[in-house]
Protein backbone atom coordinates (compact mmCIF):
# COMPACT_ATOMS: atom_id res chain seq x y z
CA UNK A 1 0.00 0.00 0.00
CA UNK A 2 1.71 3.05 -1.73
CA UNK A 3 1.50 5.74 -3.51
CA UNK A 4 3.14 5.54 -7.09
CA UNK A 5 6.70 5.97 -7.68
CA UNK A 6 6.33 8.90 -10.26
CA UNK A 7 4.18 10.94 -7.16
CA UNK A 8 7.07 11.34 -4.99
CA UNK A 9 9.38 12.29 -7.64
CA UNK A 10 7.01 14.86 -9.06
CA UNK A 11 6.85 16.11 -5.04
CA UNK A 12 10.50 15.23 -3.72
CA UNK A 13 11.30 18.87 -3.26
CA UNK A 14 7.87 19.69 -1.88
CA UNK A 15 7.01 20.39 1.88
CA UNK A 16 3.08 21.44 0.97
CA UNK A 17 1.66 18.38 -1.56
CA UNK A 18 -1.08 20.91 -3.00
CA UNK A 19 -1.37 24.58 -4.30
CA UNK A 20 -0.75 26.30 -1.17
CA UNK A 21 2.51 28.55 -0.23
CA UNK A 22 3.50 28.34 3.37
CA UNK A 23 2.12 31.82 3.39
CA UNK A 24 -0.90 30.84 2.37
CA UNK A 25 -0.92 27.48 4.95
CA UNK A 26 0.65 30.08 8.06
CA UNK A 27 -2.22 32.28 6.85
CA UNK A 28 -4.97 29.69 7.07
CA UNK A 29 -3.75 29.02 10.97
CA UNK A 30 -4.08 32.10 12.02
CA UNK A 31 -7.45 32.18 10.33
CA UNK A 32 -8.39 29.31 12.05
CA UNK A 33 -6.32 30.05 15.54
CA UNK A 34 -6.87 27.10 17.44
CA UNK A 35 -6.51 27.24 20.85
CA UNK A 36 -3.37 25.25 22.10
CA UNK A 37 -3.77 21.88 22.91
CA UNK A 38 -6.31 21.06 20.48
CA UNK A 39 -6.34 17.84 18.74
CA UNK A 40 -6.21 17.42 15.03
CA UNK A 41 -6.82 14.48 12.54
CA UNK A 42 -5.18 15.44 9.03
CA UNK A 43 -6.58 13.05 6.71
CA UNK A 44 -4.08 12.28 3.93
CA UNK A 45 -1.85 14.28 5.06
CA UNK A 46 1.03 14.39 2.63
CA UNK A 47 4.26 15.14 4.07
CA UNK A 48 2.50 16.60 7.34
CA UNK A 49 3.47 20.09 6.79
CA UNK A 50 0.33 21.87 7.84
CA UNK A 51 0.14 19.41 11.10
CA UNK A 52 4.15 19.70 12.19
CA UNK A 53 3.72 23.97 11.96
CA UNK A 54 0.44 24.13 13.49
CA UNK A 55 1.93 22.36 16.30
CA UNK A 56 5.12 24.50 16.84
CA UNK A 57 3.19 28.13 15.97
CA UNK A 58 -0.32 27.26 17.51
CA UNK A 59 0.31 24.50 19.96
CA UNK A 60 -1.81 21.74 18.27
CA UNK A 61 -1.13 17.92 19.13
CA UNK A 62 -2.70 15.63 16.61
CA UNK A 63 -2.22 12.99 13.70
CA UNK A 64 -1.73 12.79 10.47
CA UNK A 65 -2.99 9.52 7.76
CA UNK A 66 -1.44 9.30 4.46
CA UNK A 67 -1.02 5.90 2.34
CA UNK A 68 2.91 7.29 0.77
CA UNK A 69 5.94 5.86 3.17
CA UNK A 70 7.75 8.42 1.39
CA UNK A 71 5.45 11.19 2.29
CA UNK A 72 5.58 9.86 6.10
CA UNK A 73 9.34 9.19 6.40
CA UNK A 74 9.05 13.11 5.23
CA UNK A 75 6.83 14.02 7.42
CA UNK A 76 8.66 12.59 10.66
CA UNK A 77 11.58 14.47 9.65
CA UNK A 78 9.37 17.32 9.55
CA UNK A 79 8.60 17.32 13.07
CA UNK A 80 11.94 16.33 14.53
CA UNK A 81 13.42 19.41 13.04
CA UNK A 82 10.57 21.92 13.96
CA UNK A 83 10.70 20.62 17.57
CA UNK A 84 7.22 18.77 17.48
CA UNK A 85 7.82 15.33 17.58
CA UNK A 86 6.35 14.48 20.89
CA UNK A 87 3.07 16.48 19.94
CA UNK A 88 2.57 15.11 16.31
CA UNK A 89 2.43 11.34 15.08
CA UNK A 90 1.76 9.98 11.93
CA UNK A 91 0.08 6.36 10.79
CA UNK A 92 0.97 4.58 7.22
CA UNK A 93 -3.05 3.72 6.28
CA UNK A 94 -5.65 4.12 3.71
CA UNK A 95 -7.11 7.06 4.86
CA UNK A 96 -10.35 6.35 3.87
CA UNK A 97 -11.74 4.64 6.46
CA UNK A 98 -9.50 5.77 9.39
CA UNK A 99 -11.70 7.41 12.44
CA UNK A 100 -9.58 9.35 15.71
CA UNK A 101 -9.57 7.31 18.16
CA UNK A 102 -11.20 10.07 20.63
CA UNK A 103 -13.26 13.16 19.35
CA UNK A 104 -11.05 15.74 17.74
CA UNK A 105 -11.32 19.53 17.48
CA UNK A 106 -9.91 20.07 13.80
CA UNK A 107 -10.93 17.21 11.61
CA UNK A 108 -8.94 17.67 8.00
CA UNK A 109 -8.84 16.54 4.59
CA UNK A 110 -6.92 19.11 2.29
CA UNK A 111 -6.55 18.34 -1.14
CA UNK A 112 -7.80 14.77 -1.17
CA UNK A 113 -11.69 14.27 -1.18
CA UNK A 114 -10.92 11.41 -3.13
CA UNK A 115 -10.80 9.25 -0.33
CA UNK A 116 -14.02 9.91 0.60
CA UNK A 117 -15.18 9.65 -3.03
CA UNK A 118 -15.63 13.38 -3.43
CA UNK A 119 -16.37 16.46 -0.94
CA UNK A 120 -19.67 14.71 0.45
CA UNK A 121 -18.11 11.71 2.02
CA UNK A 122 -15.36 13.45 2.91
CA UNK A 123 -17.40 15.84 5.05
CA UNK A 124 -18.80 12.66 6.65
CA UNK A 125 -15.85 10.54 7.23
CA UNK A 126 -14.50 13.49 9.10
CA UNK A 127 -17.57 13.82 11.22
CA UNK A 128 -16.87 10.43 12.52
CA UNK A 129 -14.11 11.89 14.37
CA UNK A 130 -15.20 15.51 14.77
CA UNK A 131 -15.50 16.78 18.35
CA UNK A 132 -19.15 18.79 19.08
CA UNK A 133 -18.08 22.51 17.98
CA UNK A 134 -15.12 21.35 16.08
CA UNK A 135 -14.45 22.50 12.53
CA UNK A 136 -13.56 20.61 9.68
CA UNK A 137 -10.79 21.37 6.80
CA UNK A 138 -11.71 20.31 3.19
CA UNK A 139 -9.14 21.07 0.58
CA UNK A 140 -10.90 21.02 -3.30
CA UNK A 141 -10.38 22.41 -6.80
CA UNK A 142 -12.86 24.48 -8.30
CA UNK A 143 -13.47 26.25 -11.51
CA UNK A 144 -12.19 29.69 -11.95
CA UNK A 145 -13.58 29.51 -15.31
CA UNK A 146 -15.91 27.73 -17.55
CA UNK A 147 -14.42 25.38 -19.47
CA UNK A 148 -15.32 25.73 -23.09
CA UNK A 149 -14.58 21.87 -24.27
CA UNK A 150 -13.44 18.60 -23.39
CA UNK A 151 -9.76 19.35 -24.49
CA UNK A 152 -9.51 21.93 -21.67
CA UNK A 153 -11.32 19.55 -19.12
CA UNK A 154 -8.81 16.96 -19.77
CA UNK A 155 -5.46 19.46 -20.00
CA UNK A 156 -6.66 19.99 -16.06
CA UNK A 157 -6.33 16.47 -15.57
CA UNK A 158 -9.91 15.92 -15.28
CA UNK A 159 -12.63 13.33 -17.04
CA UNK A 160 -15.69 15.42 -16.89
CA UNK A 161 -16.60 19.02 -16.69
CA UNK A 162 -18.80 17.65 -13.99
CA UNK A 163 -16.01 16.49 -12.09
CA UNK A 164 -15.81 20.35 -10.29
CA UNK A 165 -17.94 22.80 -9.80
CA UNK A 166 -17.40 26.64 -9.60
CA UNK A 167 -16.96 28.34 -6.72
CA UNK A 168 -20.44 29.33 -5.88
CA UNK A 169 -21.43 26.14 -6.10
CA UNK A 170 -19.28 24.32 -3.96
CA UNK A 171 -19.69 27.00 -1.17
CA UNK A 172 -23.39 26.22 -1.94
CA UNK A 173 -22.73 22.53 -1.57
CA UNK A 174 -21.38 22.75 1.62
CA UNK A 175 -24.16 24.19 2.71
CA UNK A 176 -26.62 21.62 1.34
CA UNK A 177 -24.49 19.03 3.36
CA UNK A 178 -25.25 20.49 6.56
CA UNK A 179 -22.14 23.03 7.34
CA UNK A 180 -21.23 26.67 7.77
CA UNK A 181 -18.78 28.14 5.62
CA UNK A 182 -16.80 29.68 8.22
CA UNK A 183 -13.44 30.99 6.57
CA UNK A 184 -11.77 30.41 3.59
CA UNK A 185 -8.08 30.78 2.27
CA UNK A 186 -7.85 30.38 -1.76
CA UNK A 187 -4.57 29.73 -3.81
CA UNK A 188 -4.26 32.31 -6.69
CA UNK A 189 -1.91 31.73 -9.83
CA UNK A 190 1.29 31.88 -7.91
CA UNK A 191 0.52 29.63 -5.76
CA UNK A 192 -0.45 27.14 -8.95
CA UNK A 193 2.90 28.24 -10.49
CA UNK A 194 4.63 27.38 -7.26
CA UNK A 195 3.38 23.80 -6.82
CA UNK A 196 3.26 22.70 -10.65
CA UNK A 197 6.61 24.52 -11.59
CA UNK A 198 8.68 22.77 -8.55
CA UNK A 199 7.35 19.80 -10.20
CA UNK A 200 9.37 20.16 -13.47
CA UNK A 201 12.66 21.02 -11.49
CA UNK A 202 11.93 17.42 -9.39
CA UNK A 203 11.47 15.61 -12.72
CA UNK A 204 14.54 16.99 -14.50
CA UNK A 205 16.47 16.59 -11.69
CA UNK A 206 15.57 13.11 -11.22
CA UNK A 207 15.61 12.54 -15.30
CA UNK A 208 19.62 13.87 -15.22
CA UNK A 209 20.57 11.35 -12.34
CA UNK A 210 18.12 8.23 -13.81
CA UNK A 211 18.16 8.21 -17.07
CA UNK A 212 17.92 4.51 -17.72
CA UNK A 213 15.03 3.94 -15.28
CA UNK A 214 11.79 2.48 -16.68
CA UNK A 215 10.17 5.68 -15.68
CA UNK A 216 12.27 7.56 -17.61
CA UNK A 217 10.61 8.07 -20.84
CA UNK A 218 7.03 8.72 -19.51
CA UNK A 219 8.42 11.39 -17.66
CA UNK A 220 10.35 13.11 -20.13
CA UNK A 221 7.03 12.86 -22.42
CA UNK A 222 5.28 15.29 -19.22
CA UNK A 223 7.95 17.31 -18.57
CA UNK A 224 7.92 18.18 -22.53
CA UNK A 225 4.00 18.81 -22.16
CA UNK A 226 3.32 20.01 -18.63
CA UNK A 227 4.67 23.75 -18.84
CA UNK A 228 2.80 24.51 -22.07
CA UNK A 229 -0.31 22.56 -20.42
CA UNK A 230 -0.15 24.27 -17.55
CA UNK A 231 0.00 27.82 -18.66
CA UNK A 232 -2.91 26.81 -21.14
CA UNK A 233 -5.18 25.02 -18.94
CA UNK A 234 -4.69 24.90 -14.91
CA UNK A 235 -3.36 28.26 -14.67
CA UNK A 236 -6.33 29.47 -16.39
CA UNK A 237 -9.51 27.15 -15.24
CA UNK A 238 -8.68 25.92 -11.93
CA UNK A 239 -8.74 27.15 -8.59
CA UNK A 240 -8.37 25.85 -5.27
CA UNK A 241 -8.81 26.64 -1.86
CA UNK A 242 -9.74 25.22 1.87
CA UNK A 243 -12.79 25.96 3.40
CA UNK A 244 -13.17 25.85 6.96
CA UNK A 245 -17.07 24.24 7.70
CA UNK A 246 -18.81 23.99 11.20
CA UNK A 247 -21.54 21.51 11.65
CA UNK A 248 -24.59 23.97 11.90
Amino acid sequence: MDLPRSFTIRESSHRICNPFTSEKLALLGRAVSPSPGTRMLDLACGKGEMLCTWARDHGVVGTGVDISTVFLDAARGRAAELGVADRVGFVHADASGHVAEGPVGIAACVGATWIGSGVAGTVELLRRSLAPGGIMLIGEPYWRREPEDQATVEGCHLARKDDLLPLPELLAQFGDLGCDVVEMVLADQDSWDRYVAAQWLNIRRWLDANPDDELADDLRAELTAAPVQHVTYQREYLGWGVFVLMDR
